[in-house]
């Protein structure tokens, strides 16, 4: 990362990359281990583990909009402690039950909190970012690619010793980042809000090009969740060997650690924000072309046992891989810049919590696609089905993106008057 880059930032903001770093760790480190731990230490079934993972996925996304709210209503400041807080609840929990009752409570909790501090940390972060911003969330992802590394890694090492050694650690990062919230992020005066929260939210579905900014950008989470989904599936595939997940993740983090806020600086002096979505976008859809092109024929091109076999059959992951992370790292800083200036920087909370859902929601029925046609044509020919599926998910966001471009809707929109 570039040091310049975070010593530019404000102390609020320094602070608040760094408390991203501890939620990445803290909630990656226990979420990984999570359904091998329900399934093999407490022994349940295959269907109560999907639900409670599924319980804890809309707990989180169907909340977004309330937290949103919140934010701009009570201030960013409380909602990030609170939700750091119930963090701290929700993963005592699961140190504490092993009950079905108990862990569908905390993984309730667990997503709660999420909905609540992810929302509010965007628009107290927007707000301190100035004119910056793009440039301020690409430090902001460095930190939170740094925490998605460091997380697993202590949570495989503390497995070694007790899943609820992983809950009791987690919950204490999630404590001292409570406490260093409460004594060093600073207040920030809420603005008085000039109409109802169904005015707000009425104000937000009204809003035609934000509908259509999100509609188009709710293809890069549909994509973003095929790094925990389709690639690493493809890469045992190919592989026959656990470690290839791991080089999916080691390979997506060290770009997003290295190389994000340079990408965004090199975006910055050659495009505009709206023309670094849409190329951006083009190439995490494009990123998967590598494996349709390969998918199909790896059977027939690998006669060979051996590494040299291995190498070859996983080549085609590594790079879209490569192109899938350059591709995140130029669209989501200049997303989260154009996301309160499309909407409204006086409703950001509103408006990036609304952008959460609608963005969750498309992410999880594209996932169930792409699944769902990897079962349905499970031949070897038919390989490039899924592949294909994200393909046109991300050129159909590129397209969406330019045409909103071209037409001028990408600018920043003049506050609305209520009476």
């Amino acid at each position: 990362m570039n040091r310049a880059a975070f010593a530019g930032l404000s102390p609020a903001a320094k602070l608040l990359v760094i408390n991203q770093f501890g939620i990445n760790v803290g909630f990656y480190m226990l979420m990984p281990f999570l359904a091998a731990y329900l399934s093999g230490n407490l022994g349940y079934g295959a269907a109560v583990v999907g639900l409670v993972l599924g319980v804890r996925n809309l707990s989180q996304q169907g909340m977004f909009l309330l937290g949103g709210t919140a934010a701009d209503r009570l201030g960013c400041r409380p909602m990030i402690i609170v939700g750091c807080a119930l963090r701290v609840v929700s993963f005592g929990l699961f140190a504490a039950f092993t009950s079905l009752p108990g862990v569908f409570a905390a993984a309730i909790l667990t997503g709660l909190a999420g909905a609540l501090f992810n929302p509010a940390v965007r628009t107290y972060l927007m707000h301190e970012a100035g004119e910056r911003r793009a440039e301020v969330f690409a430090v902001f992802n460095v930190f939170q690619h740094a925490g998605t590394l460091v997380g697993p890694l202590l949570g495989a090492v503390l497995l070694a010793v007790d899943f609820r050694l992983i809950a009791l650690v987690a919950c204490a990062a999630f404590a001292a980042l409570t406490v260093a919230q409460l004594c060093v992020l600073p207040h920030r005066a809420v603005e008085a809000q000039r109409q109802s929260v169904l005015g707000s939210w009425r104000e937000v579905v009204s809003n035609r090009r934000f509908l259509g900014f999100t509609l188009s950008l709710s293809a890069y989470f549909a994509l973003y969740n095929q790094l925990y989904l389709m690639l690493p599936l493809e890469a045992q595939r190919v592989s026959g060997a656990a470690w290839s997940i791991a080089l999916v993740f080691g390979v997506s983090t060290v770009i997003g650690v290295f190389g994000q806020v340079r990408i965004t600086e090199w975006c910055r002096r050659r495009w505009s924000s709206g023309r670094s979505i849409v190329l951006g976008l083009l190439c995490m859809g494009g990123s998967f072309l590598p494996v349709l092109l390969a998918a199909p024929a790896l059977p027939e091109l690998l006669p060979w046992e051996g590494p040299a076999g291995v190498v070859l059959a996983f080549a085609p992951v590594v790079v879209s891989v490569v192109l899938f992370t350059v591709g995140q790292a130029m669209t989501n800083p200049f997303a989260m810049e154009l996301l309160p200036e499309i909407g409204s920087e006086r409703l950001a909370g509103t408006y990036y919590g609304f952008y959460y859902l609608v963005s969750s929601l498309v992410a999880a029925g594209v996932s169930w696609l792409a699944g769902a046609l990897l079962e349905a044509f499970p031949e070897p020919g038919a390989r490039w089905l899924p592949w294909a599926a994200l393909l046109l998910v991300g050129l159909a966001g590129s397209a969406g993106t330019w045409v909103l471009e071209r037409r001028g809707a990408l600018g920043r929109a003049p506050e609305t008057a209520v009476a």
